[in-house]
């Protein structure tokens, strides 16, 4: 996997650069407690309004099976869990539009911790629904920002986020089943971006405050499948995009890791370098 090292060694630099680790006696303590950054949770919680696709009318199941005191004299608490692997905040495999690609449990750690780059179309998302990330967007962001760093993961940052607690703003549509889809209003990143980004960059992951990598009026997912055929990892229903800076922070992504599984529920946090 060309990008395998590359993030890794990418994110050891940003610590390098703030201070938190040194050649000689490494110290990573001040990442850990908050003095030298803060930590930023980019994902919602999992529960019983959690945004599913909305093929997929079960959601989030938690059932209890225990909660109380015990004939022992401490209180027990006990839940069991249901979720389809792509709901809420979550992680897609490659194999999840990839024939042969790497599956949950194989894509490396350097995949999921590593350095993060945010390219904000937010204004333009807000203007139009249905809008698609370009390969001018991208073009126009290194303009301003530099390169985009290999082996990093580049957050697509659209606002969508700010929908989270209206499902019908969110998803464009209040209907459920097959029948809905078609109805589906969200940005997405467009097919020249994706593959500009395939052809001319090393991206580790890529992700979005939205339901999908593709817009909700996609009908063949090719976003999906030229990132995902590249072993280049997805991040979905991502928030608090707004709150990473556009070069210069740093993620930890690990989801569910289920054996031979195409994604999983995702905690994700991301760290920017302060203090």
């Amino acid at each position: 996997m060309r990008h395998a090292r590359s993030g890794t060694l990418a994110l050891a630099g940003a610590l390098l650069a703030t201070g938190c680790l040194q050649e000689a006696q490494p110290d990573y303590s001040g990442v850990f407690t908050g003095a030298q950054g803060e930590w930023v949770e980019l994902g919602h919680a999992f529960g019983p309004s959690t945004i599913y696709w909305p093929t997929d009318t079960l959601g989030f199941q938690l059932t209890e099976l225990a909660y109380g005191h015990t004939e022992g004299g401490y209180f027990y608490a006990s839940y069991s869990f249901a979720s389809a692997e792509h709901g809420g905040t979550h992680l897609d495999a490659p194999i999840h539009f990839a024939e042969a690609r790497l599956t949950t449990d194989q894509i490396p750690l350097s995949s999921l911790i590593t350095t993060a780059s945010v390219v904000d179309v937010s204004a333009s998302a807000d203007a139009d629904p249905d809008y698609l990330l370009s390969a001018d967007d991208l073009v126009a962001w290194e303009a301003e920002h530099g390169r985009i760093a290999d082996g990093t993961a580049l957050l697509v940052r659209t606002g969508w986020s700010s929908r989270w607690n209206d499902r019908t703003a969110y998803l464009g549509t209040s209907m459920t089943g097959p029948e809905s889809v078609p109805e589906l209003h969200f940005p997405g990143i467009g097919t020249d971006a994706a593959q500009w980004l395939v052809d001319n960059r090393d991206i580790a992951a890529i992700g979005i405050d939205t339901p999908s990598i593709d817009y909700g009026q996609s009908s063949d997912y090719r976003s999906h499948v030229i990132l995902y055929s590249d072993n280049i990892v997805g991040f979905e229903n991502l928030t608090n995009l707004d709150r990473l800076p556009a070069t210069g922070a740093g993620i930890v992504a690990l989801p569910l890791k289920i054996e031979g599984g195409s994604g999983g529920p995702l905690r994700i946090v991301g760290w920017v370098p302060g203090g």
